[in-house]
Formats: C-alpha cells, structure tokens, sequence
C-alpha cells in the first residue's frame, strides 16, 4: 500500500471537507467530515493507480512520509 500525503481542508462554498493528493494529479475526494474525506481520499488513491495501471501509465513513489495534513 503507498502512502501519499493528503491535505484536507474545508470549503465553506461546498459546506464540505476537500481532500486533495498532490502527488497523484487530479486525486481528490471530498466528504461531510473530515474522517469522511479521508476515507473517500484512500478510496481515489486506490482507483487512481489501478487506472494507471490500466492505461500503462508510470505511478509516482509517495515523496513524503506524512499521510495526512489538516
């Protein structure tokens, strides 16, 4: 299992938590909570690289050792 970074933030516009992984472009998740948002978060990490994967693109190696930042 990679573990990449994932920052979590509010956006008070979506009354929701945003969860965002910098290093897998366009992977982000959003949720009620924050445990909501992280969740989903793990989730688009794990359909992101399986459709990397599938289309034979590379898969970058986690570049932090932190897993979540709020």
């Amino acid at each position: 299992m990679y573990k990449y970074e994932i920052a979590i933030f509010w956006n008070e516009e979506y009354h929701s938590f945003v969860a965002v992984v910098p290093e897998l472009a366009g992977c982000l998740a959003h949720g009620a909570t924050y445990e909501e948002a992280l969740a989903n978060a793990r989730e688009s990490i794990d359909l992101w690289i399986d459709r990397a994967r599938e289309l034979g693109e590379p898969i970058p190696k986690p570049k932090t050792s932190r897993l979540t930042l709020a």
